[in-house]
């Protein structure tokens, strides 16, 4: 049984990594989940992730946010550490919610069937904006959990995390999402090295 610990960014950040996991065909089990404080949190407890791979598989998995280059964002991360082959570090182009958006048939289960999806949602300079307005245009009961609109300014609703979980549980299918989520194809394979490097 393979251990594996992860430390994410928040609940949704979670929910895909530990459907990522659930995808490995190697008998595994979830030891830990940590972080759900947010980028500075994971950032700052980097060396512990480091340590804690020398006993199990440990995936961290952060958004690339604003940052203009992805490997400097990741060697800023690093600090020139040398990154165990059991510490999966993953950067969301730009955020978890680009690799929602990338599966479209999970997609239109959930917000319906208007609207243009992304075909290139890591391209997308704000994912989350993106999701939300199609949640403007949702069946109401999803659009009630995922949206609220303050001074025209379209928010993450009180039901969102609770809602887009549930999803990535039930619907979200990573394999269709990596299709056209470069950065998700990357942590999948990525995560699949870490597992076969553990059973060395």
């Amino acid at each position: 049984m393979i251990p594996i610990a992860v430390a994410t960014e928040d609940e949704l950040s979670e929910a895909v990594a530990l459907r990522l996991i659930s995808e490995l065909k190697r008998p595994h089990q979830v030891t830990m989940k940590l972080g759900r404080k947010g980028s500075g949190y994971l950032r700052s407890k980097m060396g512990n992730w480091c340590q804690m791979a020398d006993r199990q598989i440990m995936m961290v998995l952060t958004d690339l946010d604003r940052a203009n280059c992805l490997l400097e964002f990741r060697d800023q991360w690093l600090a020139n550490r040398p990154l165990p082959e059991t510490l999966v570090f993953r950067i969301a182009v730009r955020e978890v919610e680009s690799w929602a958006l990338a599966d479209h048939e999970a997609m239109r289960q959930l917000v319906g069937k208007k609207g243009v999806l992304p075909t290139a949602p890591d391209s997308l300079n704000d994912p989350k904006q993106t999701l939300l307005g199609f949640a403007r245009i949702a069946p109401k009961s999803v659009r009630e959990d995922l949206l609220k609109v303050n001074d025209g300014q379209l928010r993450q609703g009180l039901g969102y995390n609770a809602r887009l979980t549930q999803w990535v549980n039930t619907a979200w299918d990573p394999a269709r999402a990596a299709e056209r989520s470069p950065s998700l194809a990357r942590a999948r394979f990525r995560l699949q090295e870490a597992v076969e490097a553990f059973g060395l």
